[in-house]
């Protein structure tokens, strides 16, 4: 078993699920920005046929990215459905290897948010993907957790 031990800075992520345990653990990092960046160390479980990271495991990775930093991106935080995600791979990650998911928010509308994300490992960009998401409502009450793009 590789052991998952983020770089410095790197944290649980602050929301999971039963599919995030299966497939992490994922991690997330604060930026002085207000923004944070979400890590995953590629686990052997389950590698492709290359012993390296599933392309569903790293949309994956992106949908989650894209997801948690729109929602966050505005207080109070809109509840957002994936209604699009596009993703373009240009390298691939291995076994033991720390992947970053780096997004940038474009716009929170009043009905659809787009957003880009890209996955960084050893400081070369592998993956871009790009999102639409519906927006179908905020969530009453909720805003965002302190340094998380509020």
């Amino acid at each position: 078993m590789v052991e998952s031990n983020p770089p410095d800075g790197f944290k649980p992520l602050f929301r999971t699920s039963p599919f995030l345990d299966h497939n992490g653990p994922f991690f997330y990092r604060e930026n002085a920005d207000g923004t944070f960046v979400i890590g995953l160390r590629i686990q052997p479980k389950p590698p492709n046929a290359r012993a390296g990271a599933h392309g569903g495991l790293l949309m994956t990775m992106c949908d989650i990215a894209l997801g948690y930093r729109t929602t966050r991106s505005q207080t109070p935080s809109p509840m957002l459905t994936t209604a699009s995600v596009t993703t373009d791979f240009a390298g691939g990650a291995k076994v033991g290897d720390w992947v970053e998911a780096h997004v940038d928010v474009h716009k929170v509308g009043g009905r659809l948010a787009f957003a880009n994300c890209y996955l960084i490992c050893n400081g070369e960009r592998i993956v871009h993907a790009s999102a639409v998401f519906a927006r179908t409502g905020d969530r009453p009450g909720e805003t965002a957790p302190t340094g998380t793009g509020a």
